[in-house]
């Protein structure tokens, strides 16, 4: 998609005149790296994304995904807007702050008084290395003029002298990058990534917003950040996804996408009219099924302004679960979304059930984002950073299509199996670790700290998921990063799906489906076991207390269990083989000991 710079305060759709673009982004970019309030290098200049009131969206770009609207209440989900002189997200120089590579002086863009991307005395300039956030989301320059007074406590306010950011190259460490002032002060950057430090100077993070034009700064006391501009802490895109599953994936319902805006405050007859018109009935639908769909769907809406708003994960994954083990008939057409028993005997006794999607379609869409720390399920109710002044009336959205196989865990094994000792130390040393780390998280940003809900089954199937994915990316034809994972494992539900989901038509060519065929499922199960209980990094990988980031994996590494982190639901943590196939002290407790 186009980029542009400057943009009207409201959004404008269809917009007659041409802006120029100055970068370009892939739409399912500005889902999971460009989003809103993230920071964009173009050329040798840095941009922040600014909020959805300055993006210019195609009105016929319009999709849906009622279940998922209900749950983030908006009325409606756009893509992205495509490569287009007229469409385009708004951009915003940031961070304000430039140095020049020649004579190194450090000032906000504007002051400088050059043309273009260039200092007065015609040397280039180059955007900030250094800025501040906090877990809340808010951003600003890093404070140089304060840093450079530190000890000084009227300094920063009273001198006004120009600042210089010279880098001595004597090494890579921030010892080697000096922040000096005219009146002689000088500081470098060691120290500057402390939180004790910025604490000790009394800088506090002042709640700006620069992605929201004229937003005033807000109250805030979460502890600031010191972060490269580059980094990945800088921002994390909150993306809430679910499958279009009965009954929205219904022929009929797909069908009145395009015109279910108008048509929710129309009459019956003016629906049926405006039905045929559009050629809708061509396809084998009736008036009265159009007008039932169209009044279906604004019951659905309107019971969602009196509910309460609750877990939003856990009841869209509850909903598709039970879609999924039920599957479809042949009575209804569904356009995204097909599901059918696997034909034959089960592979093996764990496994209670096997499924076949062989069509659907997931829709992600980007519902907020926060810095420093990613968002996790426990805590994302409580960190939001706005994607526009007031609350939104659309989203961005994309959507993917593909085709999937869902397998079920039988639940007795399952329960008695999580009952027994070995299993519950040894899967309490990741909930536990799981537990401090939300502990830690909570006490940094001064906040209660939310109850973990890792268990041992989600540990166990999460850990199936990885080996099946790393099995099929050798025998179906697509890579692991093709592949991706979704996970049901909260109160009684004990099932994954392991999909392809892409943006074109390489996702649903039946590579996935032919895996559910009994004969190939067990043969690639017992396969993808016997690989789980050898590990090329053994006895180190099998016998760790701890690994992986922040603690949350056991017997789980980079050459047995992890996956590309498009494939994977939790960054490649809360992973464990033991569980799966046993561990030298319990050989016999893995689930899939015996088989």
């Amino acid at each position: 998609m186009s980029m542009p710079g400057r943009r009207p305060q409201r959004p404008t759709r269809n917009a007659p005149t041409r802006k120029p673009a100055i970068g370009k982004a892939r739409r399912a970019q500005m889902i999971t790296t460009y989003g809103v309030g993230s920071m964009i290098a173009i050329d040798e200049a840095s941009y922040i994304v600014l909020g959805l009131d300055s993006w210019r969206i195609n009105d016929r770009e319009e999709t849906s995904e009622p279940r998922l609207q209900r749950a983030l209440r908006v009325d409606k989900l756009y893509l992205p807007p495509a490569e287009s002189d007229y469409h385009g997200a708004g951009l915003k120089r940031f961070p304000e702050f430039y140095a020049c590579q020649d004579c190194r002086l450090l000032q906000p863009y504007g002051r400088f008084g050059g043309r273009g991307s260039k200092c007065a005395c015609n040397g280039s300039l180059i955007p900030s290395r250094f800025v501040l956030a906090c877990d809340d989301g808010h951003l600003e320059d890093f404070p140089y003029r304060k840093w450079v007074h530190r000890g000084s406590p009227d300094g920063a306010v009273s001198c006004m002298q120009d600042l210089k950011m010279v880098t001595t190259g004597r090494t890579a460490s921030l010892r080697s990058i000096q922040i000096q002032c005219g009146c002689g002060r000088k500081a470098s950057m060691e120290g500057a990534f402390r939180r004790s430090e910025l604490r000790r100077l009394g800088i506090r993070c002042s709640g700006a917003r620069p992605w929201l034009r004229d937003a005033a700064k807000v109250d805030c006391a979460r502890p600031p950040r010191t972060l490269q501009r580059g980094s990945s802490a800088a921002w994390f895109g909150m993306v809430r996804s679910s499958l279009a599953i009965p009954p929205w994936s219904e022929k009929v319902q797909t069908a009145i996408d395009r015109y279910y805006a108008v048509w929710r405050t129309s009459s019956d007859q003016v629906i049926a009219e405006q039905a045929e018109a559009a050629g809708i009935l061509k396809k084998g639908i009736t008036s009265k099924q159009v007008v039932d769909a169209v009044r279906k769907r604004a019951r659905f809406e309107d019971e969602a302004i009196t509910a309460e708003p609750g877990d939003l994960d856990a009841e869209l994954r509850a909903e598709e679960y039970e879609q999924l083990l039920t599957g479809t008939t042949g009575e209804q057409e569904y356009d995204d979304f097909e599901c059918h028993p696997a034909e034959g005997d089960l592979p093996m006794p764990q496994i209670e059930q096997v499924m076949k999607v062989t069509r659907l379609r997931e829709v992600r869409v980007l519902q907020s984002f926060t810095r420093v720390e990613p968002p996790s399920v426990a805590d994302a109710a409580t960190r939001h950073a706005a994607l526009t002044i007031g609350d939104p009336e659309w989203l961005p959205a994309m959507e993917v299509v593909g085709e999937g196989v869902f397998l079920r865990v039988g639940e007795k094994l399952l329960r008695e199996w999580e009952q027994r000792d070995a299993v519950r130390e040894r899967a309490g040393l990741l909930i536990a670790n799981h537990a401090a780390l939300l502990q830690r998280r909570a006490d940094a940003a001064g906040r209660p700290a939310p109850p973990t809900r890792l268990t041992a089954r989600a540990i166990l199937l999460h850990t199936l998921s990885h080996v099946l994915i790393n099995e099929w990316s050798l025998d179906s034809g697509y890579s692991a990063s093709a592949m991706r994972e979704r996970l049901y494992t909260d109160g009684e539900m004990a099932g994954l799906l392991i999909y392809t989901a892409t943006s074109d038509s390489a996702g649903s060519l039946g590579g996935i489906v032919r895996q559910a065929d009994p004969d190939r499922l067990a043969r690639t199960l017992r396969s993808a076991l016997r690989r789980a209980e050898w590990c090329s990094a053994d006895p180190l990988c099998m016998e760790s207390d701890t690994g992986g980031a922040d603690s949350l994996n056991l017997a789980a590494c980079h050459v047995c269990s992890l996956l590309p982190e498009t494939s994977c639901e939790h960054n490649n943590t809360l992973l464990d083989r033991g569980l799966l196939i046993g561990w030298p002290e319990y050989p016999d407790a893995g689930f899939f000991s015996v088989r």
